[in-house]
């Protein structure tokens, strides 16, 4: 369902959120390492991050990244419209183009009305689930993100 990218960019988050949330920054040489993920590529996702103020970074020896809002202002749906794009949620479901661009003539695939349902719900959670939500449950469960 998610890019790896989007993937890493919700790790990288969590992580930033429960090492930054009090205006830390965080190297990215010790994110990639913690969290296992390439220093170059992690750094394209964290700047694209940064370009779209979910977070800010500071140059220097001691520089580095942090939450550019708080916590419960940063949900997944923010994080994947902005790494995978909004066609995430408007995909069909077996086809190759938006369920958007169904003409009113058109007969919609064969899934249509049920995955439809299955999508709202989807853009609800997504919506809904905030990084505070997300670190709040996070107690048992930190080896998901390799802390």
């Amino acid at each position: 369902m998610l890019s790896n990218t989007c993937k890493y960019a919700v790790r990288a988050l969590i992580y930033l959120g429960k090492y930054s949330a009090d205006g830390t920054k965080i190297g990215i040489k010790k994110i990639s390492a913690d969290l296992t993920i390439p220093t170059p590529f992690l750094g394209k996702i964290l700047q694209n991050l940064v370009k779209q103020k979910i977070l800010v970074s500071t140059k220097g020896p001691n520089g580095g990244f942090g939450l550019g809002r708080k916590t419960d202002e940063i949900s997944l749906y923010d994080i994947v419209r902005i790494v995978d794009g909004d066609d995430f949620f408007d995909m069909c479901l077996i086809g190759h183009h938006t369920c958007a661009t169904h003409e009113a003539e058109e007969k919609p695939c064969p899934v249509h009305a049920l995955f439809g349902s299955i999508r709202a719900q989807m853009l609800q959670f997504y919506q809904e689930t905030t990084l505070t939500g997300i670190l709040g449950d996070m107690t048992g469960f930190e080896d998901l993100i390799k802390l």
